[in-house]
């Protein structure tokens, strides 16, 4: 059954389109530096560059339904000295264009920003075909690339900032749909860190995206019942500190990991990767080794998937005994 699109979000919490704030920050991002040039894949009104377009139209280059072709344009102009944005939904940002990302932009390291929009399940009503449940994986695994799931609108814009001053690839993966504003705004966002949004002393849970508002929702209902949660925003899956990440699972009872995407090369893997060898249990909040499909709402898909604050309480309380 198809759910309200709030169902999920506290009531006390803002919410924000990340795609909004990426298009906002976009164009104080024009003002600000000239050599930041933006590239769309016939999607503007979707990926919201449009509003770049309008105000710095020489600096705007539509591209058509050419995906390959973008990428190649957007390695050119990094060798002129520009910063160039390259936008398109997310499992065409990353499927489409995977050769030119790795031979053109990767193996030589030029500074392009890959944006990928509408990503996980949230182009709900398109299907599996608009729907990227294996973008992160596929980026993750091209060496020099630099992965970047921001939690919110928050991060959002902070991430947009950060990745113009940052020199090399970067692959950002954006949400459809409006999500409960979560980062907090007097934290600063640093490649490779992650950031704890609630402590806790019994399970560390680490999520990306939506599913950290999800773990929020979550480590609230576990308090009521006496566990205490702490919930971390791994925004950043590659690089990561693992240091950091290994002294927030530190004398927990057990972990969880929480993305809406596959539980094949997503944060799971990052995760058990980096706590490989240790005795702490861990479990797994993600999309199982399947395609989307179309649905009436995001919420219903996050439902069917096994996607939601329930799905991280039942999480938690098997690693318990509960």
């Amino acid at each position: 059954m198809a759910m309200d699109n709030k169902t999920n979000n506290r009531q006390d919490v803002k919410l924000s389109n990340q795609r909004k704030v990426y298009g906002d920050t976009l164009i104080e991002l024009g003002k600000e530096n000239k050599d930041i040039v933006v590239l769309e894949a016939d999607l503007g009104k979707s990926t919201m560059t449009y509003g770049f377009q309008q105000e710095f139209p020489e600096r705007y280059f539509e591209m058509g339904i050419a995906e390959a072709n973008m990428i190649s344009f957007a390695a050119g102009l990094s060798l002129t000295g520009k910063i160039p944005y390259t936008n398109s939904f997310a499992v065409f940002a990353s499927g489409r264009a995977f050769d030119q990302i790795r031979q053109s932009i990767c193996t030589a390291r030029l500074n392009v920003k890959i944006v990928g929009s509408s990503a996980g399940l949230s182009d709900f009503g398109d299907g599996a075909t608009h729907q990227s449940v294996e973008d992160i994986a596929i980026m993750r695994a091209i060496p020099e690339m630099t992965v970047i799931a921001p939690c919110d609108g928050v991060e959002t814009e902070k991430v947009t900032r950060a990745i113009a001053e940052y020199d090399g690839p970067v692959y950002v993966r954006i949400c459809r749909n409006d999500m409960p504003e979560v980062f907090p705004k007097d934290q600063e966002f640093k490649i490779g860190k992650p950031n704890i949004i609630r402590d806790g002393k019994d399970i560390t849970i680490f999520a990306i995206g939506i599913m950290v508002s999800m773990a929020l929702k979550a480590a609230e209902t576990l308090e009521k019942e006496g566990i205490s949660v702490r919930v971390v925003n791994v925004s950043t899956l590659k690089p990561l500190d693992e240091k950091a990440i290994i002294d927030l699972a530190a004398g927990m009872r057990g972990i969880v990991t929480a993305e809406e995407h596959s539980c094949i090369g997503g944060l799971a893997s990052v995760i058990t990767y980096i706590l490989r060898g240790g005795a702490v249990p861990i479990e797994v909040v993600a999309i199982e080794d399947e395609f989307g499909q179309s649905a009436y709402s995001h919420d219903e898909l996050l439902v069917h998937y096994g996607l939601t604050d329930n799905d991280i309480v039942k999480k938690v309380k098997k690693i318990l005994g509960r």
